[in-house]
């Protein structure tokens, strides 16, 4: 692409990702400063298209960067009144009380929320601050003066299948700012080459992830209690992975049921979407949605690495937000608020840089807040729960997790800082190790298949452009991964994007980069990281519209 001449604009500050972060920064920067020329775009067809999330909303990042959001009508309807723990055998569960929790782990005073939603008015918050915001304008390079970033080419569209400029391919343009702020969730591509180019990830702990899968439901309003908040353990994961499940009951009868799976699991005939579709006929689940229908799916990685797996954050000209740098409490299963209080912190380093006739420079005034104010203070709380499920198992994390949350609460630990070791693909081991793993086939009334589910995610990509899944070499699928790990991307995939079939006797590995609902689950799961996740072009992937 660099033999593409392109025209160039200007600003202070070019934030790539509509998220929570990235429109906190730019809401923050305005506020500050009216005249700061800044713009966000957005790869999602619209503010909220590629947004998925949970649900439960600490109020507190809101509170700090407009707080009189209340006043001018912030989508959070629908408060929690009820907070309910179970720990799930295969036909029966038992409720964990909630007075030994700490108190970290209490939600009332959060919300429920769809994410997708708040971030869509937070854009009319920062448009009607003189924000510019560009939706489906993917971000494919980033432009480099020296060493120091100085931008990104965005808007490429019409290239030839193989990548070729064509002659209905529009180059797109360069967007050059005296900061660059990265906001693009979890792996997003161009965080991902930041981080290698400068080294950041040095002397970090390697990322930990999830992957989390949503549906939304209408239900019988006679089951419907809105408000309620509620959490699972045990199976039908129990041993075999880590992980949980929220089931969410927000207005109009609608609960959000999720499922996350850690992926640092080590059998690869593990297959999460099958265990979140099993998970929905546990006679508590199956009496809740017997009746509904599912109206919307979707999946995205999560970050769980915590406090000691948050890479530098800084480099010349550009800063990592967010879920780019991974600031989710796992425990709590929210990041929505430290995104937003990162975002925020991240305009004010850069306005007080640019004012100081510093641009460009890095932002370690960004660097250390992060760590030692509100973000760093509610992680490092939380930091020894992921490593102690991992090491030593659910009952364990239950048990010493909370105690170490409950000591943290008073400032000390009797763990220190836990590492977390192998990243999760290093986690994954071979095959023949573990035994085949018997999902039963979905019932299309409470489980269904992943093609029939990745539909309601609204996915689309236009097929003549280039495939945005990379393979590093095209012999490892069928070569190493295929006889070493049965080739586990078949199940890993929560959007059925890679099989393996037989064409003219031959096996053969196909990617069917049209299902594609940019959860990233493949760049980081794939034991040989033989797949790398780029954007496709602008507009494409999932329009989630209430998530």
């Amino acid at each position: 692409m660099a033999e593409i001449e392109r025209e160039a604009m200007e600003y202070d500050v070019v934030i790539v990702g509509a998220g929570p972060a990235g429109l906190s920064a730019a809401i923050r920067l305005k506020q500050l400063d009216a005249d700061l020329q800044v713009v966000v775009l957005e790869k999602g067809s619209e503010v909220g298209a590629h947004i998925l999330s949970g649900a439960v909303l600490d109020p507190c990042g809101l509170d700090a960067l407009i707080p009189d959001w209340k006043e001018k009508g912030a989508p959070l309807n629908t408060p929690v009144t009820h907070d309910n723990f179970y720990m799930l055998g295969e036909a029966g569960q038992i409720r964990i009380p909630n007075f030994p929790m700490p108190p970290l782990m209490h939600n009332h005073g959060n919300y429920i929320v769809s994410m997708g939603n708040v971030c869509r008015w937070m854009a009319e918050q920062a448009e009607e601050l003189g924000v510019e915001i560009f939706p489906g304008m993917a971000c494919s390079e980033l432009v480099f003066d020296g060493d120091r970033v100085k931008g990104v080419v965005a808007g490429v569209f019409g290239l030839e299948a193989d990548g070729s400029i064509g002659e209905n391919t529009e180059p797109g343009m360069e967007l050059h700012g005296k900061y660059v702020f990265l906001s693009e969730g979890v792996r997003g591509s161009l965080a991902k080459e930041v981080i290698e180019k400068y080294d950041l990830s040095k002397g970090h702990e390697p990322q930990k992830f999830g992957l989390g899968m949503k549906e939304i439901w209408e239900i019988d309003p006679a089951k419907h209690k809105e408000g309620t908040v509620t959490h699972t353990m045990g199976w039908p994961l129990g041993s075999k992975a880590g992980g949980g499940s929220f089931i969410y009951h927000l207005e109009n009868n609608q609960v959000y049921v999720g499922f996350a799976v850690h992926l640092n699991y080590k059998n690869p005939h593990l297959f999460p979407y099958m265990e979140f579709q099993r998970f929905k006929h546990h006679p508590m689940v199956a009496e809740l949605l017997e009746g509904g229908k599912r109206v919307a799916y979707g999946a995205r990685a999560m970050t769980e690495g915590g406090f000691q797996s948050m890479p530098k954050m800084v480099a010349p000209g550009v800063a990592l937000l967010g879920c780019s740098v991974g600031m989710i409490n796992v425990p709590r299963i929210k990041g929505n608020h430290n995104a937003m209080l990162s975002g925020k912190a991240a305009a004010e380093a850069a306005h007080a840089a640019i004012g100081a006739g510093r641009a460009g420079d890095e932002l370690s005034d960004y660097e250390t807040e992060v760590r030692s104010g509100a973000i760093g203070k509610d992680l490092k709380k939380v930091r020894n729960v992921k490593p102690i499920w991992s090491k030593f198992g659910l009952l364990a994390s239950l048990v010493a997790g909370g105690f170490d949350m409950w000591t943290n609460t008073f400032g000390f630990s009797l763990f220190g800082t836990m590492k977390h070791g192998k990243n999760d693909a290093q986690s994954t081991e071979p095959a023949d190790k573990h035994k085949k793993i018997d999902y039963p086939k979905p019932d299309g009334k409470l489980s269904f298949d992943r093609l029939t589910n990745v539909s309601f995610s609204m996915t689309n990509h236009e097929e003549s452009q280039p495939a945005h899944l990379h393979l590093k070499d095209a012999s490892v699928p069928l070569g190493t991964n295929l006889p070493q790990y049965a080739e586990p991307a078949q199940r890993y995939c929560p959007a059925g994007v890679y099989e393996i079939v037989e064409k003219d006797g031959k096996d053969e590995f196909v990617i069917n980069f049209q299902n594609c609902v940019h959860c990233k689950t493949c760049d980081i799961k794939d034991p040989s990281q033989n797949i790398t996740w780029v954007c496709p072009q602008g507009g494409d992937g999932p329009n989630y519209p209430n998530m």
